[in-house]
């Protein structure tokens, strides 16, 4: 590699399982700081800093952190998903916005006969519903019903805040939810069943965990506001045994967990990256906590949030190491836990089918609601059991415009050839064209059509009469989700 150039841009990469998108990044930077390739883009970043104002170079000791390579992703992944993670560098991180606007083409695995409160193999189990009904046909005929322009309702932990409050306090104070969740439209593109895995054929497996009283009390609100064919009757022994005192007992332990973790900082959101200081600074001053979400949990459970908490001292000592380089190297990986095949399956008999389908959606497309929705569509319930993002925009799996991340791992030598060329490629496909006006770009290329100007927003109902304009401006930003 002979380049000396500042290198900017956009590339891919797989992004393997059971790892935040935030690490991947964080991973990426470790490789690419002292790398040679990226020396220029350090130098440049130093120069630039040196004619800063006294302020800004204040703001930036306060941090106290050396330069990193300037990155970030155009759309986040779960630590259950796999696939294509796309990368912006330098000046192409402005680029980013524009991926979570294409179409994505995603493969997952459905699992029927349970559900759970994130609607994958990550959650606690809510439910179980009869699956001996399923065949092959009786799937082929139910996706036919998800082609198309459909309305979609976010998962339970998507909907993080209704009127200011997270739902599940609702459920753990026993109170109803003040009014159903908003629906949004999506289109579904294209959408195959690729294979059907008979019952006991398959190694996929619901989670052995079961949901507490709180939580399945909410799911089965949220559903019959929904107007879901769900029966009560058919929730799991366990929460239908439940007594008045364990309900009492499973709430006095969610306030104590509560508690606990007010005294306690996340090392890793993992599905959002860092509050701002802002933030953390009105939260700290208001009692309230930032919970530990994995993958989208309705809340948090105990055993991880105290994996990742850590005590003032060490994060301060953390803070002042330059780059981190004394950071815990586990933080952000192994968030998912792998499926035992060991163990004997939670069911009797052959257990249920499952079921292998390939759907290109556009922008806002939950991929485990599907999953739930199809299996409610069966007369049963369904979960997500395996999800990868195949393709994004123009960036797909198994080509070189995607790294894979073993990869990034073998050193320079190896990874550095890799992304030159990517970059290289998308700053030839992407750089202003010579006719076009002064301080005019052009747009980022993506595989959608052009669509008609007018577009149909989402369905949101009504914010309570009498609710502050601080309570409806929280609402609103409380109903962006976050991207499969």
């Amino acid at each position: 590699m002979t380049t000396q150039k500042v290198v900017e841009g956009v590339f891919g990469i797989n992004k393997p399982l059971g790892m935040s998108s935030a690490q991947v990044i964080r991973d990426a930077q470790q490789q690419l700081n002292p790398s040679k390739m990226f020396a220029p883009w350090i130098k440049q970043e130093k120069e630039k800093r040196a004619v800063e104002s006294h302020a800004q170079q204040k703001r930036r000791r306060q941090v106290k952190r050396e330069i990193q390579v300037k990155m970030g992703h155009g759309g986040t992944l779960d630590p259950l998903a796999t696939g294509v993670l796309i990368l912006g560098v330098g000046s192409g991180t402005k680029c980013l916005q524009s991926f979570l606007q294409c179409t994505k083409t995603y493969e997952t695995i459905v699992l029927f006969g349970a559900s759970t409160d994130t609607y994958d193999r990550s959650g606690r189990v809510l439910m179980r519903r009869p699956y001996e009904h399923i065949t092959k046909e009786a799937v082929l005929k139910a996706v036919d019903e998800f082609r198309g322009t459909i309305k979609q309702v976010p998962p339970l932990y998507s909907a993080l805040k209704m009127e200011g409050k997270p739902l599940y306090e609702y459920a753990r104070e026993g109170k109803p939810i003040p009014r159903e969740i908003p629906t949004r439209e999506v289109e579904v593109k294209e959408l195959e069943l690729l294979e059907y895995y008979e019952p006991g054929t398959h190694k996929f497996r619901w989670p052995r965990e079961q949901a507490d009283a709180a939580e399945t009390r909410l799911a089965q609100q949220v559903w019959k506001l929904e107007g879901e064919d769900i029966d009560s009757a058919a929730a799991t022994q366990e929460s239908e045994a439940s007594s008045e005192e364990e309900i009492r007992e499973s709430e006095a332990l969610a306030a104590h967990e509560a508690t606990k973790r007010r005294f306690e900082e996340s090392v890793d959101e993992l599905v959002r990256d860092c509050p701002s200081r802002k933030k953390r600074r009105f939260e700290k001053s208001s009692g309230r906590s930032q919970v530990p979400m994995m993958s989208g949990a309705l809340n948090g459970h105990p055993e991880t949030a105290e994996k990742a908490s850590e005590s003032k001292k060490d994060k301060k000592d953390r803070k002042n190491t330059p780059n981190n380089q004394n950071s815990d190297p586990s933080r952000g990986h192994n968030l998912v836990p792998e499926v035992d095949e060991s163990l004997p399956p939670p069911w009797e008999g052959k257990g249920p089918a499952a079921a292998r389908i390939r759907l290109t959606v556009t922008s806002g497309f939950y991929v485990r609601s599907f999953c739930h929705d199809l299996g409610i569509k069966l007369g049963s319930v369904a979960l997500m059991s395996e999800l990868c993002r195949s393709r994004q925009g123009d960036f797909k799996l198994n080509t070189p415009s995607v790294l894979e991340y073993s990869d990034l791992m073998k050193g320079e030598e190896v990874w550095a050839p890799k992304i030159e060329a990517m970059l290289r490629q998308w700053e030839e496909k992407h750089s202003p064209s010579p006719k076009m006006a002064p301080g005019k770009t052009e747009h980022v290329e993506t595989d959608q059509k052009p669509e008609p100007a007018k577009v149909v927003a989402p369905i949101k109902p009504e914010t309570a009469t009498g609710a502050s304009e601080r309570t409806i401006q929280d609402d609103e930003k409380s109903w962006n989700g976050i991207e499969d």
